[in-house]
């Protein structure tokens, strides 16, 4: 089966959108203006690597990539598909799917190649697309008497998971995709200084949801758990929100803390009832005080109350959070349970004395509960430093460029307009 391997040629547009791989090895193909890097969620270690559309030149660089990192390479040519500069592009072909490879029964990996153009002049393309539409709005009336808060998105979404619980492998790591709409709107209104009460609806829907490349011979923990190919999770919210800090965008003082609790109704078109709690909890101090130097706290807890189980999709998981920022570090769906307790520090200094080039350190770590037991039994630790390019002097809006990494070799950069929490 695939492994979603991504590769780059130098001088071409192909950006890899899978998040913390392992940088396995590279070669030169015959063209000289082209390198192959090969990645991959998993070592190549003793694996079967099939080579598919082996032109001279790219697919043989290739293999030869491969074959450095310890797997074994099969070099097939399918038929229809022309070996006259061929692009890496690594396409979901089954092992023993490709006409002549009769070797490659055993294949636990398969690089298939598509048409790029004798001349070279063509674009690669990279076979996880995804599509994120969003329109998200925080806005304020006048006097700051309500608070209208609009999260709609939809996402045509081909990621990884990697099963239920805290001591999940890379290895275990897989591909699902799915279309998604999310319409969450809250209206909050002020009750006193810097308090507010709230309430709003929230819709989940998702369809077309098909695991790609699932492990054989065994029920993943999707199906186990319910899969199904379209799920619906309608409720109503209800907020409470104590916010003290005086600039959102880049706070330096007070403090933040939400509670947000979601019960789910099959009576407003919900498939289950089920009820959903999330704890946002943030803290800002000036260190050392005579600067603007800042010791911020986040803690962001989330937890699945009462006895019905939400969707699969929709359960407390790695960077999904409202604003998909916790455990910079890891891969969206590292981590996924019926619960998940996070904790982050961040001290954000200035670089340079009038504030135009900033930067920070911070640690991460996270816990999800176990299946069965409900416990946490493991912490996931992350930790990076980045950059911050002032953008404008008045609200303080900072471009956020950041390094995370996290365990066994997970790792990868995160951007953000405005400061991460």
């Amino acid at each position: 089966m695939l492994w979603a391997f991504v590769a780059e040629a130098a001088g071409a547009n192909l950006t890899s959108r899978i998040a913390d791989p392992w940088i396995v090895t590279s070669g030169q193909s015959a063209f000289p203006s082209i390198l192959v890097r090969v990645r991959a969620l998993r070592p190549l270690e003793g694996q079967v690597a099939v080579v598919t559309g082996a032109s001279k030149g790219i697919g043989e660089a290739a293999a030869l990539a491969l074959s450095e990192a310890g797997a074994s390479v099969v070099v097939a040519q399918p038929a229809g598909l022309s070996s006259q500069g061929s692009a890496t592009l690594y396409a979901p072909y089954l092992a023993g799917s490709v006409p002549g490879t009769a070797n490659a029964d055993d294949a636990s990996l398969i690089v298939d190649y598509v048409e790029w153009g004798p001349s070279g002049g063509q674009p690669l393309e990279d076979t996880v697309v995804q599509i994120i539409f969003p329109i998200q709005a925080d806005i304020w009336t006048k006097g700051n008497r309500y608070n209208i808060v609009t999260d709609w998105r939809y996402l045509k979404y081909p990621s990884f998971t990697y099963g239920l619980g805290g001591n999940t492998s890379t290895d275990s790591g897989y591909s699902i995709d799915y279309s998604y709409l999310r319409l969450h709107q809250a209206i909050l209104k002020t009750v006193s200084r810097d308090l507010y009460l709230g309430i709003g609806y929230d819709l989940d829907y998702f369809w077309n949801v098909e695991e790609i490349d699932p492990p054989p011979g065994k029920a993943t923990d999707f199906e186990m758990y319910g899969f199904h190919k379209k799920e619906v999770a309608s409720g109503v919210s209800l907020h409470f929100l104590y916010d003290s800090r005086r600039n959102q965008i880049n706070p330096d003082q007070g403090g933040y803390f939400s509670v947000a609790y979601r019960p789910n109704f099959t009576f407003l078109g919900s498939d289950a009832n089920w009820q959903s709690l999330i704890l946002d909890l943030r803290k800002y101090w000036r260190f050392p005080g005579s600067t603007r130097n800042v010791l911020a706290l986040w803690s962001y807890d989330w937890f699945t109350t009462g006895s019905g189980n939400p969707p699969y999709l929709l359960l407390p998981s790695t960077g999904w959070d409202a604003y998909s920022n916790t455990a910079r570090g890891y891969i969206q769906g590292r981590f996924r349970s019926k619960n998940m307790l996070y904790l982050e520090t961040e001290y954000r200094f200035r670089i340079l004395s009038n504030g135009l080039l900033g930067g920070v350190i911070f640690g991460n770590a996270q816990s999800v509960s176990e299946q069965g037991s409900g416990r946490f039994e493991y912490v996931t630790p992350g930790y990076g430093t980045g950059l911050r390019i002032s953008l404008n002097k008045f609200s303080r809006t900072n471009l956020c460029i950041d390094y995370g990494w996290g365990t066994h070799g997970s790792g990868g950069f995160f951007v953000n307009l405005g400061e991460v929490f």
